[in-house]
């Protein structure tokens, strides 16, 4: 039976690239999206293209009856969710505490935090298996920003990620017993259409690679990959714990 993957956020950056990997892995792929909805089509069309099953979700993941009927509608044209990935973010531009607006941290902080939370409900609900499921993989993208508060000025959007490592390390422990693996993934400074712009600036890329021991941003690919394996059989003892794919962490400083 085909193992079926929904991805929040999954049009564009990290989770396009999850879902091409999981599908070449042999998922059935459903992508949501609230914005992107000509980039979550052709992604759809190129999955589909190369043989795999996949569908388009329109839905606001802050929103708990869209949350509901996207499950629903992915169960009844794909099959039974066995796998989640919470790639749904949003950011601010950088902003020092003191400038920050209100309606904007309220945005940033319900679509990272509570966005997460609501589909790994949806997701326990239907996945575990004192409730009838099957059990499944529920994968949460944090970010390295959760664990040194941020780069400078952005420390709400670290608070947002830190908040998903937490809630995923309970949560993973509440339900283990239950069939359900829960994972964060803390992906450090990526390549993806959010961050093109600025990484053509030479002089920013410069600064950004010097602070990765690497020496270099992620490509989304290898950030997918290992969101991929997470969901596999291979890491079927893996639950409970945050992954970091981040290049080495930080180079905070020269010897």
């Amino acid at each position: 039976m085909t193992r079926v993957l929904f991805i929040t956020g999954g049009a564009t950056g990290i989770g396009a690239a999850s879902a091409r990997e999981a599908a070449r892995a042999g998922f059935a792929v459903a992508i949501n999206y609230r914005n992107h909805e000509r980039a979550a089509a052709d992604l759809v069309e190129e999955l589909r293209r190369d043989g795999a099953r996949a569908l388009a979700v329109a839905g606001d993941v802050t929103d708990a009856e869209q949350v509901s009927r996207s499950f629903d509608r992915v169960a009844a044209e794909l099959g039974p969710i066995s796998a989640l990935i919470n790639s749904a973010a949003a950011f601010l531009p950088s902003t020092r505490v003191a400038d920050a607006e209100a309606g904007a941290l309220a945005r940033l902080l319900t679509t990272n935090v509570l966005g997460v939370m609501l589909n790994c409900r949806e997701a326990a609900r239907r996945m575990s298996t004192a409730r009838g499921g099957a059990g499944g993989v529920v994968v949460n993208v944090s970010s390295m920003a959760a664990t040194i508060g941020g780069r400078p000025g952005s420390a709400h959007y670290a608070a947002s990620k830190a908040a998903v490592d937490a809630f995923s390390i309970g949560f993973a422990k509440e339900v283990a017993r239950e069939g359900i693996r829960v994972l964060s993934v803390r992906p450090g400074y990526t390549e993806t259409e959010a961050t093109a712009e600025r990484l053509q600036d030479d002089a920013f890329r410069s600064a950004i690679s010097g602070t990765i021991p690497i020496g270099r941003p992620a490509r989304v690919e290898e950030v997918a990959r290992p969101i991929v394996w997470l969901l596999s059989d291979a890491a079927s003892f893996i639950t409970g714990t945050c992954i970091d794919i981040s290049g080495g962490g930080f180079n905070v400083g020269r010897a």
